[in-house]
């Protein structure tokens, strides 16, 4: 399968465009001076929350080493350290990042080789990470990232609920199922399911692809000719648009990951698809109202089989750094085994960042505390398909993204069709439309070069 290959500057001018403003945090704790201050930009999650928390640890075993935190919205983040990365601006040490950036910017030599940081580095074990994961985050064969915490996609839905009124899904729910369950389950009170609806590529267009893709619909066709208006598209993004406006959450057209979180909590709704990394919400005491009431399912599936997503929020050292030292043994510090053990034993085993080291899984507190869900978000990492993500062939990799520059500019600019539609605001076939355009201007690049 021939990958296409772009020069940096497509992603510059992508992200370039953007200028946003940072609010910083510093570490928890400033212990005294420094000889060495690494700043960290990262996605303001759940588990990037808690490893904030827990950053008093590690300024304790390094008393001269001071880090300053810059958290950001997913949609910034994505935008700003893509940016500075790009363009080599130096104003962070460590960068989030997920396998869509990591392969495309070690190609573009704008990332360190954090393998060899990790054999030089004792007891560090690359070798533990999940190896799905493991090869998304490489570039010829060495990790330019390192997972803080993997995931792929599935159901979770209110076990109780589901009983009370007679609900039983496959092992291996369709969307049909999940489609008929959301509206018996819908009510006043409740919402039948939560999707995601917010513009942004890894937005609404997460969950949506993976849709897509089990309908029997690809963006692009083996010769990079757009294909959004096709039947199987129109089919999927229908039903989607359709699920969700009917049955799904109030104010769907500007609900993302953290919205859909807190609701389904909250006791606010029946069921959600999403991230496998949800259980560190749902499953935690302290914030979460639904704890042992939810039940896992893989990603519902339609025509194609295995609809799971891969996806990994990582950490990186950018070229620019002036710290790589000091900034790699923060990130050995936080992607290491002994931080996912500090994790449960000091907030709770729930809250451990799932999905990137097999050892995890062997973890007996943490066997038993995710038996529910961690057996089912292993094996959906590990069948996850990037390699191979639709149903008739096509060519780029990746399930809930096109791994090629140009999709966050793309994606963007459909996912907002998209919302446009989930809001009303146009139907699915103008959405389509003006999203197939979008898609054409790319395809036609690709064809020139062949």
């Amino acid at each position: 399968m021939k990958k296409h290959k772009k020069p940096a500057t497509m992603l510059v001018a992508g992200a370039g465009a953007l200028c946003l403003t940072l609010s910083g945090c510093a570490g928890a704790g400033t212990l005294g001076a420094s000889d060495q201050t690494i700043t960290i930009a990262m996605v303001s999650n759940s588990q990037m929350q808690d490893a904030q928390k827990l950053a008093s640890q590690f300024e304790e075993e390094n008393p001269d080493i001071d880090l300053k935190f810059v958290t950001l919205s997913e949609n910034q983040a994505r935008a700003k350290i893509t940016a500075s990365t790009a363009t080599g601006g130096g104003e962070f040490d460590v960068v989030m990042i997920s396998n869509y950036e990591t392969p495309q910017w070690a190609k573009y030599g704008w990332l360190k080789n954090l393998s060899e940081y990790a054999q030089a580095t004792e007891g560090y074990d690359e070798a533990d990470f999940i190896p799905t994961l493991r090869e998304s985050l490489s570039y010829e064969g060495n990790m330019y990232s390192v997972p803080f915490y993997g995931e792929s996609s599935f159901l979770m839905y209110r076990k109780d609920l589901f009983e009370q009124a007679g609900i039983t899904l496959s092992e291996k729910p369709t969307w049909t199922e999940v489609a008929a369950a959301a509206k018996q389950l819908d009510s006043d009170d409740m919402a039948g399911i939560c999707l995601r609806g917010k513009p942004g590529w890894g937005e609404v267009l997460a969950p949506l692809d993976t849709v897509i893709n089990t309908f029997g619909g690809r963006w692009f066709d083996e010769d990079w000719n757009a294909q959004l208006t096709s039947p199987e598209v129109e089919r999927a993004v229908q039903f989607y648009v359709d699920l969700v406006r009917e049955y799904g959450e109030p104010g769907a057209a500007t609900s993302g990951f953290g919205e859909c979180a807190t609701q389904l909590a909250q006791g606010q709704v029946a069921m959600w698809y999403d991230s496998t990394s949800a259980v560190s919400t749902l499953e935690d005491p302290s914030s979460s109202a639904v704890v042992g009431k939810i039940g896992y399912a893989p990603a519902p599936i339609e025509v194609k089989d295995n609809a799971g997503w891969l996806y990994s929020w990582s950490l990186g050292i950018p070229e620019s750094s002036e710290n790589p030292d000091a900034a790699w043994k923060f990130i050995s510090w936080m992607t290491d085994k002994q931080y996912i053990r500090t994790v449960g034993e000091d907030l709770g085993w729930e809250r451990v960042p799932p999905g990137s080291r097999l050892s995890t899984y062997e973890i007996p507190e943490y066997k038993e505390a995710s038996a529910a869900y961690g057996p089912l978000t292993l094996e959906a990492i590990e069948n996850a398909t990037p390699e191979a993500p639709t149903v008739l062939p096509v060519p780029y990799t990746g399930v809930q993204f096109l791994a090629i520059p140009e999709f966050q500019d793309l994606g963007t600019r459909v996912s907002q069709q998209i919302s446009a539609a989930i809001a009303g605001q146009q139907t699915v076939p103008e959405a389509l439309a003006q999203a197939q355009q979008y898609a054409e201007v790319v395809g036609a690049t690709y064809r020139e070069e062949r």
